[in-house]
């Protein structure tokens, strides 16, 4: 008996749950990394129907590291504020050094479907 595919949104989920404490990556890279090149936009929806799902949805950041996913956190500035709790630098919703804490799961990670 053949396994049903996992959801695209479930794939997401567990990559974002393995982005490590203080480290951020992107929408693009997520997509990458699951074989889906083009479809960044799509993991930006995941993100934003991951609340409730234990997803650190605040460690997903566009390409040059803007907080672009912040109003779909609850409070004016919690995405900066979660980021900012595991030392990451925001300044006016960008993310500072962003080579330092970029965690891009096509070098980190082996794909297992």
């Amino acid at each position: 008996m053949r396994a049903e595919p996992k959801p695209f949104f479930e794939k997401v989920y567990e990559v974002v749950r393995l982005i490590p404490f203080g480290r951020v990556t992107s929408y693009g890279a997520i997509a990458k990394y699951l074989g889906a090149v083009r479809s960044a936009r799509i993991v930006g929806y995941a993100m934003n129907n991951s609340h409730g799902k234990d997803v650190p949805a605040h460690r997903v950041v566009n390409r040059k590291g803007l907080l672009t996913g912040k109003h779909h956190f609850d409070g004016t500035n919690l995405m900066q504020q979660l980021l900012e709790n595991e030392g990451i630098v925001v300044i006016d919703n960008q993310i500072q050094d962003l080579q330092k804490v970029y965690w891009d799961p096509n070098q980190e990670l082996k794909f297992d479907d």
